[in-house]
């Protein structure tokens, strides 16, 4: 909208750092994709007058915005900013490139990234371009860890923080061995912030994974909780953070998907991606990444759009491989006890009440021995007996429950499961998705994926639907979880 775009190009102009760098991000979002060439060079202009950087670089990031998916239509641009002496405006050439090419594999804009990734005389720049990558080979994610393993191994971090977020970006939720293998190590890079990248990087590669389907989504579990109890390397935490939050996103029930199923872009999860990465400069727009979650799940709808009961799909493969990861359970830090110091004045006297009263004691027992053999031996021994009786019956439960346990591990594992209707269904889990024969309800498409049109084989019958329950936890008001409020405070400028 040109008179959204007027408003916020009056406060980009306005030469304020903050608000303006805001409002050259927005201005981006609203005319996404449109090409408006009168804006673009609105924009570059400004950013040629004003001495924010800050403000510079939001009207780098929205020039590539404008240019998203338009290709060749945006070369003029790119060179210009490519071309430019502040690094600032080449660090946008950049990203016009990533979102100008994004999903396409275009071998000029790969040659080109790639020439700056090792030439141009700013990190940032080299760091943009190598991350650039991941987009425009999104649609063909296993060239990617080919592409960038040598830049992984340069000597430049920031090269190496970009190699590792293109990995992210283009693998996301494939659980792809090789772009595992090549984090793997830039998990324990000598940098900081490379720590960093690798851990969002293999987050998003290991989403809606578990240990049954990738064996190292534990080690990386065990990883991020190390990062979290770590103290210092506050870098490596924050990513570690993020990492987490991608890992769990949506309550286990979503997936990080730039394409469709049909190979399609999305262009909403692709821009908040791209504004996402722009955490480095300000950390509050990390939230940009909740626009590349996708649900996953298959939920079977009537006519009337409402969900019928006695719908189920079958899934061809063991439950274990694509069941919910366990949850992350919190180490509690055992709190040490610090000896008090004592004088050697109360030492000895301390020592001399012990022994004083120790002698008195071996009196006492002695005179009840002497004095009742029978009945202080055996009111004692029964006593004795219980307890052993007692340690026998625990040691018959656990026994107990061991051998049960065992019988479950013994019990073989379903080839396939039924899935009622809605059900988590993941990316990887929907090759083996099958309709059930013989039921009431048709799924309109082959494919059973998001959400499926049925067709009623018997209208005349009464139908019965999936009742949707509050859920039990995090629901102020309902759910017992819920954190206090906050106490009263006075809010100081």
């Amino acid at each position: 909208d040109n008179a959204i775009f007027e408003e916020l190009y009056e406060i980009i102009v306005s030469d304020n750092a903050v608000s303006g760098e805001a409002a050259s991000i927005a201005a981006g979002l609203v005319m996404l994709g449109t090409g408006d060439a009168e804006g673009i060079e609105n924009l570059i202009g400004y950013a040629h007058d004003t001495k924010h950087e800050k403000i510079i670089r939001g009207i780098a990031m929205a020039v590539g915005l404008i240019e998203y998916g338009r290709e060749e239509a945006a070369d003029p641009t790119i060179e210009e900013l490519a071309s430019d002496k502040d690094a600032i405006l080449r660090f946008g050439a950049m990203n016009t490139i990533a979102l100008a090419y994004v999903g396409t594999g275009n071998n000029k804009a790969v040659r080109k990234l790639l020439h700056v990734a090792v030439s141009d005389v700013s990190d940032d720049v080299r760091r943009a371009a190598t991350t650039a990558l991941g987009f425009v080979l999104c649609n063909d994610p296993k060239k990617v860890p080919t592409i960038v393993s040598l830049l992984a191994e340069g000597f430049n971090p920031h090269v190496r923080y970009g190699a590792a977020l293109a990995v992210g970006i283009a693998c996301a939720g494939s659980g792809m061995k090789e772009a595992l293998d090549l984090l793997e190590s830039l998990l324990d890079d000598s940098e900081e912030f490379v720590r960093q990248a690798a851990f969002i990087a293999t987050a998003m590669v290991l989403i809606q994974h578990n240990k049954s389907k990738e064996p190292r989504v534990a080690t990386f579990r065990k990883k991020i909780d190390e990062a979290l109890l770590s103290k210092g390397d506050t870098m490596a935490k924050f990513g570690a953070i993020i990492s987490a939050g991608i890992l769990d996103a949506g309550g286990r029930n979503m997936t990080i998907s730039l394409l469709s199923h049909h190979g399609h872009k999305k262009m909403t999860a692709i821009a908040g991606m791209a504004v996402f990465l722009q955490f480095w400069y300000w950390h509050p727009l990390i939230h940009f990444v909740c626009l590349s979650f996708a649900p996953t799940a298959v939920i079977g709808l009537n006519k009337d759009l409402k969900m019928p009961q006695n719908w189920s799909v079958k899934s061809a493969a063991k439950p274990s491989m694509f069941a919910y990861p366990a949850p992350r359970v919190e180490k509690k830090e055992e709190k040490k006890e610090l000896k008090t110091a004592t004088l050697s004045v109360t030492k000895k006297q301390t020592s001399k009440s012990t022994s004083a009263s120790t002698d008195k004691k071996k009196e006492g027992d002695g005179m009840e021995v002497e004095g009742g053999e029978g009945g202080g031996g055996s009111a004692k021994q029964p006593a004795k007996d219980m307890e052993v009786e007692g340690e026998s019956k625990e040691e018959g439960k656990e026994g107990g429950n061991g051998k049960e346990e065992e019988k479950k591990k013994a019990e073989p594992e379903p080839e396939f499961e039924i899935l009622s209707n809605p059900s988590r269904v993941t990316w990887e889990q929907q090759q083996y998705i099958e309709t059930v024969p013989e039921q009431r309800y048709k799924a309109a498409k082959e494919m059973l994926a998001g959400i499926v049109m049925l067709i009623d084989s018997k209208p005349q019958e009464a139908e019965d639907f999936v009742v949707a329950k509050a859920p039990k936890i995090g629901v102020p008001g309902v759910s017992d979880d819920e954190p206090d409020p906050p106490e009263p405070f006075q809010f100081m400028r």
